[in-house]
C-alpha cells in the first residue's frame, strides 16, 4: 500500500474537487467502518490494516448522519515470528496467536470505558462473564460447559456511549475451532431462536435487518434483538465464531438500542478476529 490509502472499490478523487465536495468525501471516509481487510507485511512482523468504506456500500447505512460511531482506526496487532493467522491452511485449528487482550474492540470516540470489565491483567473471571446471562439455570449449564471445553482466557471490555449505549464485548478462547463450533456455536448459537438469553431481555428474535451481505471471511455470526414490547431498556446481541474464539457482543439502551451503532460494533469486532 503507498502512504496515502484509498478504500479499496472507491473511485477515484479528481485532483483538485471544490472544497465543500471534498469536505463531503472527507467526512463519508472517515466516519465509519471497513468490510475489506488490507494486509501489510512490516518488517519481521505482520501488521493488519482495516480501512473503511463508503456509506452507500453499506445496505441501509446510505445516508450521512446515521448514528455510527467514531472508532479509532482498526490494526490487528503483529503475530509471533512464523505464526500463521487463525484462518490459514497451515492453522487447522484455528488458533489467534495474538494476544488475545489486544484482539478486543477499543472503545468509539467520547465513550466512557467500563473499568470492571478489564479484570485483573486484563482477564475476566468466568463468572464476571456469567453475569450477562438472567436465569441461574442458563449460568450453571453454561458454566459447566465452559469448563467442561477447557476454556483458556476471557478477555472483555466495555463503554457507555453519551446517548446512554452500554456495550460489553467477550472474547473467549479455546484450544481449537472445531471446539467452538461444535461444542457451543452450533448447538446453541446458530440459530434463529436463541437457546440462551441475556439478562434483561424477554422475548429475542433473529436480527433479520442485519445485511447478509456483510460477511468477513473466517467469522460466523448470530444476532439477535429483544422485540416489543420490552422493558426499560431494549438488548441487542450476537456471537461470533472465529477460530479458537468464541465472541459476544452486548449493547443496551433506555428505550430503543439502536440497530446501526451495533452493527457497526459486530462487524468491526469480527474484522478483528477474522
Amino acid at each position: 500500500m503507498s502512504e496515502q490509502q484509498v478504500p479499496v472499490g472507491a473511485e477515484a478523487v479528481p485532483a483538485a474537487p471544490p472544497v465543500r465536495e471534498g469536505r463531503r468525501v472527507l467526512r463519508a471516509a472517515l466516519r465509519w467502518t471497513a468490510a475489506v481487510v488490507v494486509f501489510a507485511v512490516a518488517g519481521a512482523g505482520t501488521a493488519y490494516g482495516i480501512t473503511r468504506m463508503e456509506r452507500t456500500d453499506v445496505p441501509g447505512l446510505a445516508t450521512e448522519s446515521d448514528g455510527r460511531w467514531d472508532y479509532p482506526p482498526l490494526t490487528r496487532p503483529p503475530l509471533p515470528a512464523g505464526s500463521p493467522g487463525p484462518a490459514a491452511e497451515s492453522n487447522p485449528a484455528g488458533t489467534h496467536h495474538a494476544d488475545l487482550r489486544a484482539l478486543l474492540l477499543p472503545a468509539p470516540e467520547g465513550a466512557k470505558e467500563d473499568k470492571a470489565l478489564r479484570g485483573e491483567d486484563g482477564w475476566l473471571a468466568t463468572n464476571d462473564f456469567l453475569k450477562e446471562y438472567g436465569e441461574k439455570e442458563d449460568r450453571d449449564e453454561f458454566r459447566q460447559k465452559l469448563t467442561d471445553a477447557g476454556l483458556r482466557h476471557v478477555a472483555a471490555r466495555g463503554w457507555t456511549t453519551g446517548d446512554g449505549t452500554r456495550t460489553r464485548v467477550y472474547l473467549l478462547q479455546f484450544d481449537t475451532a472445531a471446539m467452538v463450533e461444535e461444542t457451543f456455536f452450533n448447538p446453541y448459537f446458530s440459530y434463529s431462536d436463541p437457546t440462551l438469553s441475556v439478562r434483561g431481555a424477554e422475548s429475542v428474535g433473529y436480527d433479520e435487518g442485519f445485511p447478509e451481505k456483510i460477511v468477513v471471511p473466517g467469522v460466523q455470526r448470530t444476532s439477535y434483538v429483544e422485540a416489543k414490547p420490552y422493558g426499560k431498556e431494549q438488548e441487542r446481541y450476537a456471537y461470533l465464531a472465529a477460530g479458537d474464539v468464541l465472541a459476544v457482543v452486548v449493547q443496551s439502551r433506555e428505550g430503543t438500542a439502536h440497530a446501526v451503532p451495533f452493527r457497526q460494533t459486530v462487524v468491526l469486532q469480527s474484522q478483528l478476529l477474522g
